[in-house]
């Protein structure tokens, strides 16, 4: 890609609306527009301001009337000259409003070429970035504000710190190596230890961050598993607060995996309803069961449905066997007399009057997140490139701790020293191959 073309694209989802928007970036953005946008004569391009105007076809012929903007550089999205025409959502007119910036001199933008252009200009580094892209696929209001969050720099800031400390390191080892015949004095290896598990120390913090980043990032899968008429699907439907899936006396309704979205806690979960678990000699109904336990052995968590109006069955005992990944343990009906009995610890409720299911959530949530769940504020990463990298920078610095022990010359620390920075460069951009910045930018849509 050419950055120093001027590039127009469509920013706006596609399909009708009562608004759309194309942008145009690049340093002829304002030449280009004014080619086929037609405003009063006493306009002037002023920054940060709007002005009204007619979008003419190739005979002069208007088509639309839009809004124009006008974000000068460096103040703007992609720190280029930018200008955004608003006109009316139909895709027709956008296209031709596209057409005519690509017929003016502009060239079709790729897939997230603005916000490539915006970290190459130095208006946001690579972590901003990487949030842009997961502000726009946001399924829930958590995973938004967490991405904006990261958008104001929240990554940056957690490795600033763990940056400087490295290098404030590099720096004292450098000057002991460079003055060693000065006799400059260089720190004890009880403080290089002390600085290297400082570093390390809140390496491994952001490192186990993940764990919760990717829940919030990609969510979760929880299947619900139980033998025949249990409630799995009343069940189901009633965490899903909609009938979504089928419900009968019937046994065996269900005899396929039936999957639905609902939110927890602002985390999206994938919810997963079964076939009941027990012993048929039916074709059909085998293959749903072994579907079953395929579900619960691919799944984040499980929920096993006992029903509490009946005896333990021997299938109930099979299913607990066999589901033996993380787990929570619902006994359904209680609105019933009870006549389970069993050693388990159940969750009860009743999916027919809704009792028990706030019990239901917290406990789901205390699997989920042992810890609870964190502020989008509070810290944490989100990126499995991110975790990698910072995965690296770790063993760097637990083989620097180990030079330190052995006695190792001061030349080979600083070595394990740069392999625990580099890490920390590529996920700002710092020192980021173009090779992996295409692999981020390549799922971004067009426009953005």
């Amino acid at each position: 890609m050419n950055q120093h073309d001027t590039i127009a694209a469509i920013a706006t989802p596609p399909g009708a609306g009562g608004l759309g928007i194309v942008r145009v970036s690049g340093r002829d953005a304002r030449s280009i527009c004014s080619a086929f946008l037609r405003f009063r004569p006493d306009h002037s391009w002023q920054p940060w301001r709007s002005a009204m105007a007619v979008l003419l076809d190739e005979s002069g012929l208007t088509v639309d009337e839009t809004l124009v903007a006008y974000f000068a550089a460096p103040h703007s999205y992609t720190a280029e000259d930018v200008v955004e025409i608003s006109c009316h959502g139909s895709p027709v007119v956008l296209r031709h409003c596209v057409a005519r910036a690509l017929a003016a001199g502009a060239r079709p933008a790729e897939p997230g070429e603005f916000t490539l252009r915006a970290y190459l200009n130095g208006r946001i580094d690579l972590p901003r970035a990487e949030a842009v892209h997961d502000l726009i696929t946001a399924t829930t209001l958590h995973q938004a504000k967490v991405a904006a969050q990261q958008m104001g720099g929240s990554v940056s800031r957690l490795l600033a710190p763990i940056k400087q400390q490295l290098l404030e390191l590099i720096a004292l080892l450098e000057a002991g190596i460079d003055f060693a015949e000065d006799d400059v004095s260089i720190a004890s290896n009880d403080e290089l230890l002390a600085r290297l598990n400082s570093v390390a120390t809140a390496v491994s913090h952001l490192v186990d961050s993940f764990r919760y980043g990717k829940l919030v990032h990609d969510g979760l899968t929880l299947a619900i598993a139980g033998r025949p008429n249990a409630g799995k699907s009343s069940l189901f439907n009633r965490l899903l607060e909609r009938d979504r899936a089928i419900v009968t006396d019937i046994p065996g309704t269900t005899r396929d995996t039936v999957s639905e979205t609902f939110v927890l806690e602002g985390i999206p979960v994938r919810l997963v309803d079964t076939a009941g678990v027990r012993e048929s000699a039916n074709l059909v109904e085998k293959l749903g069961i072994e579907r079953t336990f395929e579900a619960i052995f691919d799944a984040d968590l499980s929920i096993l449905v006992f029903d509490l109006s009946e005896p333990l069955q021997p299938e109930d005992l099979t299913l607990a066997e066999r589901a033996q990944g993380p787990r929570v343990l619902v006994g359904n009906k209680s609105d019933l007399p009870r006549a389970l009995e069993c050693e388990w610890e159940l969750c009860e409720v009743s999916a027919l009057t809704g009792a028990g299911f706030d019990e239901l959530r917290r406990r789901l949530v205390q699997v989920i997140a042992p810890h609870g769940f964190a502020a989008p504020q509070s810290g944490f990463i989100t990126s499995i490139r991110h975790e990698q990298l910072l995965k690296e920078s770790r063993e760097a610095l637990e083989r620097a701790m180990q030079a330190v022990h052995v006695g190792l010359p001061h030349e080979l620390l600083l070595v394990d020293c740069y392999a625990a920075l580099s890490p920390i460069d590529a996920i700002t951009g710092a020192t980021t191959a173009d090779d992996i910045l295409n692999r981020i930018f390549s799922t971004f849509c067009i426009g953005k």
